[in-house]
């Protein structure tokens, strides 16, 4: 099959990351829809891999998790009514473990926001930390058992629970409640209540729904199918961790974490497409039709 130029590709997967929309780019690049969605799939797959291998043992002193919500096909007070709503339509969550010193995504993962996604969630959280942690996560209940299943006492936790009033009658359709207070809960361990926070994580959902269209809130660029969902979050971890500087720690979170020596490019994203595809397989010898 006949690729892209390796610096079209690499500019597509810029443009996926960039917050562009799917169609947009196939507009701008002179390609097919499908050739994007083909690129997704593909690079989404490579950078699941490539993360599950590289972030592991990372040396985090404070980890911040949250779970940012969007949608698949129709929100979920909306799919009993939908037509031909595939099976993993509704609503999504995405779970995210950030080190708030290196701002390095140590963790995520998607679903629903339920005890065993918490469980799942926190098992693989931990697989990837070399070291105790003071971590901090919001009021979500489901937290409690999953931290004590995953870490038992070998960890400084605590709940963030935030405390809101009554949204604004005239705004209630678009503005969420307005928060009043936060409550500090140590739950194990002995967290420093200094910095018993979410601030860090909280910012970097609102990267995530600035960097990637399906996120965006009050349009119609949610997800329709939860795979591609999926190969989405998981370019863009690779792109976030090991590509971008973040403006905090100026360099990639990766580098900061000390998992990278060096800054990735998206051609070298481009590789790991490459490298998991092997070499070209070789074509048979040419045979003709039989005619009549």
């Amino acid at each position: 099959m006949k690729k892209l130029p390796l610096a079209k590709r690499a500019k597509i997967l810029s443009m996926l990351c960039e917050g562009s929309a799917m169609r947009a780019i196939a507009r701008v690049e002179d390609v097919s829809i499908n050739t994007v969605s083909k690129l997704l799939v593909d690079a989404g797959l490579a950078c699941a891999a490539f993360h599950d291998e590289r972030a592991r043992g990372v040396k985090a002193k404070k980890v911040q998790c949250d779970e940012i919500w969007s949608f698949t096909y129709a929100k979920a007070k909306n799919v009993p009514t939908a037509k031909a709503a595939p099976e993993r339509a509704g609503d999504t969550w995405t779970w995210v473990a950030l080190d708030s010193d290196s701002k390095l995504i140590v963790s995520y993962l998607v679903g629903s926001r339920d005890s065993e996604y918490a469980m799942a969630f926190m098992d693989d959280l931990r697989g990837r930390l070399a070291n105790r942690v003071q971590l901090t996560t919001d009021g979500h209940k489901a937290y409690l058992q999953a931290v004590d299943d995953a870490f038992g006492i070998d960890v400084d936790y605590a709940m963030l629970v935030k405390l809101y009033g009554e949204a604004p009658k005239t705004e209630a359709r678009y503005s969420p409640a307005e928060c009043i207070g936060a409550r500090k809960e140590r739950i194990t361990g002995n967290p420093d209540r200094a910095h018993v926070s979410t601030s860090h994580v909280e910012r970097s959902n609102l990267s995530f729904r600035m960097h990637m269209r399906r996120f965006t809130r009050l349009t119609n660029a949610h997800s329709k199918k939860f795979e591609n969902h999926c190969h989405m979050i998981a370019l863009y971890t690779i792109w976030y961790n090991f590509v971008r500087t973040n403006s905090a720690v100026r360099m990639p979170p990766a580098m900061a974490a000390g998992i990278a020596t060096s800054p990735m490019t998206m051609e070298e994203i481009v590789g790991l497409i490459d490298a998991a595809e092997g070499p070209p397989k070789k074509r048979g010898p040419y045979k003709p039709r039989n005619s009549d």
